[in-house]
């Protein structure tokens, strides 16, 4: 690591939404931590990204604070939390064990992850939480999301709360549908329960959106490198919404 570098630690940093932020971040000249829960992964993203450093932890658990805490050894500009969490259907069918895990990983992940790199953070530091668009719009098919998201939304406005007399801010980013293979496997799954093609599926998930187009990573990776300005003070406490155009409500 060039010791003239600040850090920024990102947690599901091997999904499609972690490559397109670490990406964005190294171009950024941050120095990046990413951590994920199996070491092959990792060893995939060290080969794609060379001298990043990896530190295996799950963050649904609390020895995940002191496994990051160990694999930060300078100032933190960032953290991204961006893990994901199991599909559970609607609110009447989902398993409520699904329901704990999901707010476990979300909240209880984004609190291990705030609380690991706190010695090391200072003002401007950026500490970014990715829910969904779900936790502000809900629907009848994603109830861990949507419950674990609005819990998310809350627990950021809190630390930003608690920690704003120190200069550090808390950031929400709320991604709506992107085109991963996630989304894939989960339109897979309700086409097939509905007896029509994936690519209806598809295009009636896309039609929820103003502009007729999901998210993609690299915006969402765009959105979090930008609150690295330190004029995103002002944002503290706030949800970037990246959907699309796909919320009705107000605010």
């Amino acid at each position: 690591m060039n010791n003239n570098k600040k850090t920024a630690v990102v947690v599901g940093a091997t999904g499609a939404f972690g490559q397109a932020i670490i990406k964005k971040l190294i171009s950024r000249g941050l120095h990046v931590v990413a951590v994920a829960r199996t070491a092959s992964s990792l060893a995939a993203l060290e080969n794609q990204y060379p001298g990043i450093g990896v530190c295996i932890a799950d963050i649904s658990d609390d020895s995940s604070i002191e496994a990051i805490h160990n694999a930060v050894s300078g100032p933190v500009q960032m953290v991204v939390h961006g893990p994901g969490v199991g599909v559970a259907g609607g609110i009447l069918e989902a398993p409520t064990a699904t329901m704990v895990d999901a707010v476990n990983i979300k909240v209880g992940g984004f609190m291990r992850l705030c609380r690991a790199v706190d010695d090391f953070l200072e003002p401007h530091s950026r500490l970014v939480a990715i829910g969904g668009h779900y936790g502000l719009e809900p629907t009848a098919y994603a109830a861990s999301a949507g419950v674990a998201n609005a819990a998310l939304f809350n627990v950021v406005r809190q630390i930003s709360l608690a920690l704003g007399p120190r200069g550090i801010t808390a950031h929400s980013v709320a991604p709506g549908p992107a085109d991963t293979e996630r989304l894939h496997k989960v339109a897979q799954a309700r086409a097939q329960l509905r007896g029509i093609s994936l690519a209806e599926v598809m295009d009636e998930m896309k039609a929820d959106s103003s502009i007729n187009a999901f998210t993609t990573p690299e915006q969402v990776a765009w959105a979090i490198a930008s609150l690295l300005d330190e004029e995103a003070d002002a944002m503290t406490g706030s949800t970037l919404m990246l959907d699309s155009g796909r919320r009705r409500g107000l605010p």
